[in-house]
């Protein structure tokens, strides 16, 4: 456990992504099996672990500290792990030597297998067991919400640099396996064949977009793309092989559970790419709704009869990575579209459509049409090339997206302060920034502040986010996480964009309010400020 806690430690202290990336291959290079698999499960957030709930470790704080300290204890600290671990009163019992604390596969292994009655005296031996700096490493173990700077794909990188492989192999394998990955490390240390997947439907890297700007308008022949609308839900993959139908979110995260009646409906073999969306499909003859209503069936575990009768979801195809067993990615979208057309069509069709062709000859008659869509669910267009074949990223050229409103920005949450009157004890005040380059590489900068926009519902979200992710105080004033990999992405609208001298970034917005949480975003996928300074007039 020792060494979990000194790697936690390092990272938190290490600001730089390729000093987290050699702490993490160190780590992974030098531990032994099974704790290195189970601290990669902690760090990518694939390790479940749900028989001690914050509500036991405060029963048993309080049991050797008296309550009112530890209101104020926590109160100052601000983390129920970090509290618990520093207050902790072992002072009753015998020093445990070092060499005696359990490792962590020992300690996920004890735990998950306790019985209901057992929990309560089990935790308490363990955090007499553990020095103050392991004790804090279980508790964040057993409560989540690390905040060290490491996201899934910074720790899958580590993997793909411990066993000089791409990361979109790593990405392949990924979610066809569990912790502690034992098969997999074994693998990249050539000490085993490629391990056999668990799940024949896994999730494949999704090729991106770049946003399109007025000077690649004029290097570019609209005789060479396709235009498809940007709709406004989130981009999905679908997976089915071997009856096992799985159903991702562009970053790969599997919200299968979300959407059983896509799944159910999806009788063909392959893996598609589209937009998941709410209502109606074109084939069906109802309206499609809108990204506020797809929202009541994101990042629910279950969903209710009458929540799937209400919000019925389906996709909008866009795109065909295997059409069974044959991978087509290499061939050319015109090619993969006629695939994908055959496919939808034989499909239900109250559960999936094609995204259809928007027909122009020119860039002016597309932004016409892009200024004034026929569905108010319309956010734009997409354009890709008619021989672009299906490649992992966004490597600019094949793919561009040209939003309709350009007073629209998908920025990151950086700090936060408390609201007022029936706010007061809510975080409701945000302030957000985007990306920019610096010397230092990419970094966010704040464009601007809002506490409005967002309902009651989502005030919750938002308020739990800060409460679980301060990195650090000034005062008032919170320290989001916001990282490249890890963060939380809003939408922002405003009235208006200036140039500012008073502001870092240089920009001043008029009337901002967060119109939507995207969730289903990265930080990463946030607009740059690049971006915003081309809105200026």
């Amino acid at each position: 456990m020792q060494a979990f806690a000194t790697l936690l430690d390092r990272l938190v202290l290490t600001p730089s992504r390729n000093g987290k990336l050699k702490l993490l291959t160190d780590y992974f290079r030098s531990t032994p099996d099974p704790d290195r698999g189970y601290a990669l499960a902690v760090l990518a957030g694939t390790l479940e672990i749900r028989s001690v709930k914050p509500a036991l470790l405060k029963e048993l704080v309080l049991e050797r500290m008296d309550e009112v300290l530890f209101r104020y204890s926590y109160d100052y600290v601000g983390d129920l792990a970090e509290t618990i671990a520093l207050v902790w009163d072992t002072d009753h019992r015998d020093a445990v030597p070092a060499q005696a604390q359990p490792g962590l596969g020992t300690v996920v292994e004890l735990v998950q297998g306790l019985g209901r009655t057992e929990v309560r005296s089990a935790v308490r031996d363990l955090m007499d067991r553990l020095d103050p700096s392991s004790r804090f490493a279980f508790l964040k173990l057993v409560t989540g919400g690390l905040r060290i700077g490491v996201s899934a794909r910074l720790a899958k990188q580590a993997l793909a640099d411990l066993g000089d492989r791409d990361v979109t192999d790593i990405e392949t394998l990924w979610h066809g396996l569990t912790p502690p990955y034992e098969t997999l490390f074994a693998w990249l240390q050539g000490a085993e064949e490629k391990p056999a997947l668990a799940t024949p439907a896994i999730f494949h890297s999704v090729m991106l977009s770049t946003p399109i700007a007025d000077s690649d308008l004029e290097t570019l022949d609209p005789q060479d793309f396709a235009a498809e609308w940007k709709w406004d839900g989130i981009r999905v993959q679908l997976s089915h092989f071997g009856g096992t139908r799985r159903l991702y979110s562009r970053s790969g995260d599997d919200i299968s559970n979300a959407f059983p009646d896509v799944l159910e409906a999806a009788d063909f073999e392959g893996v598609i790419d589209g937009e998941l969306l709410v209502g109606g499909t074109s084939r069906s003859n109802r309206p499609t709704r809108t990204f506020s209503d797809l929202q009541q069936r994101l990042n629910r575990k279950t969903v209710s009869a009458k929540m799937l009768a209400e919000y019925p979801a389906f996709i909008r195809a866009y795109d065909v990575l295997f059409e069974g067993a044959e991978d087509v990615r290499d061939q050319t979208f015109l090619e993969r579209r006629e695939r994908l057309s055959r496919l939808v069509e034989a499909a239900a069709p109250d559960r999936f459509d094609l995204s259809p062709l928007v027909p122009f000859s020119s860039w002016a008659e597309l932004d016409a049409l892009r200024s004034d869509p026929p569905d108010p669910v319309i956010e734009g267009v997409m354009l890709k090339r008619f021989d672009s074949v299906y490649q992992a990223g966004r490597a600019k050229g094949p793919w561009f997206k040209w939003k309709r409103n350009p007073l629209n920005a998908d920025a990151v949450l950086m700090y936060a302060q408390r609201g007022h009157g029936k706010r007061s004890s809510y975080y409701s005040d945000f302030t957000f920034g985007c990306w920019t380059a610096t010397p230092e590489g990419d970094q966010l900068v704040p464009v601007g502040k809002a506490y409005f926009g967002f309902t009651d519902a989502e005030l919750e979200l938002l308020d739990k986010f800060v409460r679980n992710n301060t990195v650090e105080r000034f005062g008032p004033v919170r320290a989001l996480r916001a990282e490249r990999d890890y963060g939380f992405v809003v939408e922002v609208a405003f009235e208006g964009i200036n140039r500012s001298s008073r502001h870092k970034s240089g920009v001043a917005m008029r009337f901002p309010r967060i119109s939507r949480l995207r969730t289903d975003k990265l930080p990463r996928d946030a607009d740059r400020l690049e971006t915003l300074m081309a809105l200026i007039s």
